[in-house]
């Protein structure tokens, strides 16, 4: 198994300012520049676990890349090209301070907030009589914005965001017609694969000249939730739990070691095997997600990698 990067501390040529996130690291290069580095850090309830885990920036990257190039048709991204298996260079945009959360099925937020009585979500109303995963009639789009205080999201109705002016009217209404076009798209793409794309996010930016752009990550799954297609209208029936697939197992193992993010609580110590289960997780989740076989990088200093291939990147790009 290769050494995870948990700690980026580059230098590129260029830079002036770096933003260090629970997982990944962006550097400003120039004015017009971001590069983003997808670290093997991973991160549950608002905490990074103390163990990086092999392999998994390069299958975040790597998914987010395959998916940004299977949209472009639908609307142009940041990506300019993916000169590391871990990092992505793209066309710095202003983002828009809303994130478009789009649900295809009554679970997670959406089904916290049904069980405990709400039929309306950032807006939308939510019909009655639904059970925790059950599709909605169609696709919900119920939009988060960061809290003033700390970096939790807050739901956000359409209204209040056209109100309050953090995003236009014209701009929002591409907004929504963007997401329900990309849900769409990732939805064909996962059912191909035999799976169901639950929910997910995405995030946007405009350019100097006006367009609205897709930026960040796209359908991966620290961004979006899985379904096994196979079995999901018998588990339902009986009033099973889905098969999931995404980082959900992560949280799991760390609730059954007495661990939520809660004041007082100790994170507990993360065991060879379980990093490599989670490594071993995040590929098959690749694979299953992209219908290709993974061959990771297995450098043994991938700090020295990433830093000479985007050297040799902004230097081909500048000439």
């Amino acid at each position: 198994m290769n050494k995870a990067l948990t700690e980026a501390k580059f230098q590129f040529d260029g830079q002036n300012n770096v933003y260090h996130g629970k997982v990944r690291d962006v550097y400003s290069i120039g004015e017009d520049l971001l590069v983003m580095v997808a670290t093997d850090r991973i991160s549950a309830f608002d905490h990074i676990l103390p163990e990086g885990i092999p392999f998994k920036g390069e299958v975040l990257n790597k998914i987010a890349e395959r998916f940004l190039d299977e949209t472009s048709d639908i609307v142009p991204n940041w990506k300019i090209a993916t000169p590391d298996p871990v990092v992505t260079v793209g066309k710095r945009v202003e983002p828009f301070k809303v994130e478009m959360v789009i649900r295809g099925y009554c679970t997670g937020h959406a089904w916290r907030e049904y069980r405990s009585g709400k039929r309306i979500l950032c807006g939308v109303n939510m019909p009655e009589g639904m059970r925790e995963h059950d599709r909605f009639p169609k696709p919900i789009i119920t939009p988060a914005t960061k809290a003033e205080q700390g970096d939790h999201d807050e739901d956000i109705s359409r209204e209040d965001i056209i109100s309050k002016g953090i995003v236009s009217q014209q701009d929002y209404e591409l907004l929504e017609k963007y997401t329900s076009e990309l849900f769409d798209r990732g939805t064909q793409i996962a059912d191909a694969h035999g799976l169901i794309l639950v929910d997910t996010k995405y995030e946007f930016g405009k350019s100097k000249n006006g367009q609205i752009v897709l930026i960040d990550e796209i359908h991966t799954p620290d961004s979006s939730r899985y379904f096994y297609k196979e079995g999901y209208e018998k588990r339902q029936a009986n009033g099973e739990q889905q098969k999931q697939l995404s980082k959900e197992f992560v949280r799991e193992w760390l609730i059954e070691n007495d661990f939520q993010g809660l004041d007082g609580q100790i994170m507990p110590e993360i065991p060879e095997s379980f990093v490599k289960m989670v490594s071993e997780r995040y590929i098959e989740l690749y694979e299953k997600v992209t219908g290709t076989q993974f061959a990771g990088d297995s450098s043994n200093d991938p700090h020295a990698r990433v830093q000479h291939n985007v050297d040799e990147f902004l230097k081909s790009y500048r000439a």
